[in-house]
């Protein structure tokens, strides 16, 4: 069976004045292979500036590697046209510009762009597929609503919506949980599950939030470094020696009460004592 997505040794550089500092080294990526078969929920996992936004870039094509190849269905992604890249993943991106003056069932419409990116007005199709996907997310009641007068949250489920629009065989999302209360994580989580089992809709999650990642997930990558330090089910990467060497501090982990699951938790330092007082 075909990969849908597929890294294949990849490494990717970013140029020496890029980097934060003239003493900090400018961040590499190394030799991360990692294939997403259809109907798989993949999570990234991984501290800061361990190459998690890198590997979304990499796959939506907005960075090509250095080394090794990015396919998408078994094409070489480098071969692709920004449209046809489009129509096969859609990203939802945890930073969420405010200042769209659009309405929110303009904005989800501007995800039907890739199916006909020479066509200036949109279809009763492009309608039809926009309404659905605002449904499916929960924001028909703000169709009428402009983008910047909306919560982080609504904000959040509108871009979720937009990238469904384009009707992808990869959804990549970076921390989509992170602007919402936790009624809305678990809807949320719901969506998440029941796109993934009703449309096969395979799906990449990047989170920091390992019990999200380990409760929703069927494989996870470990990045450390710019380098795969674990990849497999969230039985063997949630693990309490990785997560300690990937993440440089202690944890614990245990198992969920309720799913059986395993959990991740900080071991926060006890609060220092003065003597005498």
């Amino acid at each position: 069976m075909t990969a849908v997505a597929e890294l294949r040794s990849v490494g990717f550089e970013y140029p020496a004045a890029q980097a934060s500092s003239r003493t900090r080294e400018p961040f590499s990526l190394r030799e991360v292979s990692l294939a997403v078969e259809p109907g798989e929920i993949v999570g990234v996992i991984g501290p800061n500036a361990s190459g998690k936004t890198t590997l979304i870039r990499l796959f939506s094509g907005l960075l090509r590697p250095t080394r090794g190849e990015v396919l998408l269905e078994g094409q070489p992604l480098a071969r692709m046209t920004r449209a046809a890249v489009a129509t096969r993943v859609g990203v939802v991106p945890q930073d969420v510009p405010r200042d769209f003056p659009y309405t929110v069932e303009e904005l989800v419409l501007m995800g039907r762009f890739p199916h006909a990116p020479r066509r200036f007005f949109e279809s009763v199709e492009d309608r039809r597929v926009a309404w659905e996907a605002m449904g499916q997310v929960g924001v028909r009641g703000l169709a009428g609503e402009r983008c910047d007068r909306l919560s982080g949250g609504e904000r959040q489920r509108v871009m979720l919506a937009r990238a469904l629009a384009q009707e992808p065989r990869l959804l990549v999302l970076d921390e989509p949980t992170a602007h919402l209360d936790l009624r809305y994580q678990v809807e949320c989580v719901e969506l998440l599950r029941r796109l993934n089992a009703e449309q096969g809709l395979s799906v990449v999650l990047v989170s920091h939030d390992l019990d999200l990642a380990g409760h929703l997930c069927h494989r996870l990558l470990l990045l450390s470094e710019g380098r795969a330090a674990r990849q497999g089910d969230p039985e063997f990467v949630l693990e309490t020696a990785a997560l300690q060497a990937a993440y440089g501090c202690a944890v614990a982990v245990d198992r969920h009460p309720v799913s059986g699951r395993r959990s991740v938790h900080v071991v926060w330092p006890e609060p220092q004592t003065t003597k005498g007082r």
